[in-house]
């Protein structure tokens, strides 16, 4: 059987994968800047929209991320993230989300694209109507500079839309940019929605993180989200905020370990994990103190706020409440805010 290019596919380039199957060599991702429309009805500067996603080459053999969601799911969000280095553009590839939870029977989603800490501009998708389970295929750039990539995150608003146009969130994903560059060209990702906490922030800011225990290899995980609502140095030269996390036996310190700085924002966000070693023996003893610390000149840091988990005899409240359901939950993580506070204490 002969087959025939068609005229308008003739001028561009073609390789051979056997003998009978042909496909079109990849092209540059990049389209001429005249040519990306920007979306109407907000001053986005540094961002705009393009074009969409082909589905298929987002589908893998053997994927489980469709099966295997966990109780109290808020949704599920598919996304593609690139950084082009030389060009200084971050592409966004909305693929999909599943299983979102919207408040009436009829669901029609619509996604927000932040680039935090800017929290005014942002680029929005089309509303999918009538489906808990959209396919968006849509593509977005932003102008990123190459030297605050690593302290900008990528923050996903899930809406639902009603008949009267309001805007329900949903559920929200945040991605810190840094992840990508430890990986080569374009990733493929997929997030749980969490909720946004709509409760006002604490005296002196709260932390988020997971804890968790494998009692099969003695190793307790901490897993350092975000922090808000921090009360940061106004006369400081520069704001470079980091969290240490200390592992304690019998009130003596056994490890410390530290996040990486982020730069400019009262919320950082981090997504870092830490693990340590313990016998089950020793977690009636061990407990583990967060500290947010903003950095000074030269060596020096202050500290913004504490917290510390742990068994009875350290802590109470929400903080042995976190304890008590990490040990219940074996090799799960279990992720809760908690309320900083402030001493004078070493």
């Amino acid at each position: 059987m002969l087959f025939v290019v068609p005229p308008s596919l003739q001028s561009q380039d073609w390789m051979a994968l056997s003998s009978r199957v042909w496909a079109q060599v990849p092209q540059d991702p990049r389209p001429a800047p005249e040519l990306l429309p920007h979306a109407t009805g907000s001053n986005l500067g540094d961002a705009c929209v393009v074009g969409t996603i082909n589905p298929e080459l987002y589908k893998f053999p053997g994927d489980k991320s469709e099966t295997n969601f966990p109780e109290g799911c808020l949704g599920r969000l598919w996304f593609s993230v690139e950084y082009q280095q030389e060009a200084e553009r971050l592409l966004v590839g909305l693929i999909k989300a599943q299983r979102l939870q919207a408040p009436s029977e009829s669901c029609s989603p619509l996604v927000k694209l932040h680039l935090l800490p800017d929290e005014r501009r942002f680029l929005q998708s089309k509303t999918r109507r009538r489906t808990s389970s959209p396919q968006f295929d849509e593509h977005f750039i932003f102008q990123v500079s190459s030297k605050s990539v690593t302290q900008r995150v990528l923050r996903f608003l899930v809406y639902h839309v009603d008949r009267q146009r309001k805007h329900q969130l949903l559920g929200q994903v945040l991605f810190p940019l840094k992840e990508i560059l430890e990986r080569d060209g374009q990733c493929i990702i997929w997030r749980d929605l969490e909720a946004e906490s709509l409760e006002p922030p604490s005296e002196f800011g709260d932390l988020q993180f997971c804890l968790s225990y494998n009692d099969c290899l003695n190793r307790l995980t901490v897993v350092v989200l975000q922090a808000k609502g921090l009360r940061l140095q106004e006369d400081a030269s520069f704001v470079s905020v980091f969290v240490k996390v200390s592992l304690i036996n019998h009130n003596k310190f056994v490890k410390c370990k530290k996040t990486s700085a982020v730069l400019g924002s009262a919320d950082p966000v981090y997504n870092e994990t830490f693990s340590f070693r313990a016998d089950p023996t020793e977690l009636d003893t061990a407990s583990l103190r967060l500290t947010v610390l903003q950095s000074a000149e030269g060596d020096k840091s202050h500290e913004l706020g504490r917290v510390m988990v742990g068994p009875y005899m350290y802590t109470r409240g929400k903080e042995l409440e976190h304890w008590n359901e990490m040990l219940s939950k074996p090799k799960e993580l279990v992720r809760r805010w908690h309320a900083l506070c402030h001493t004078t204490e070493p």
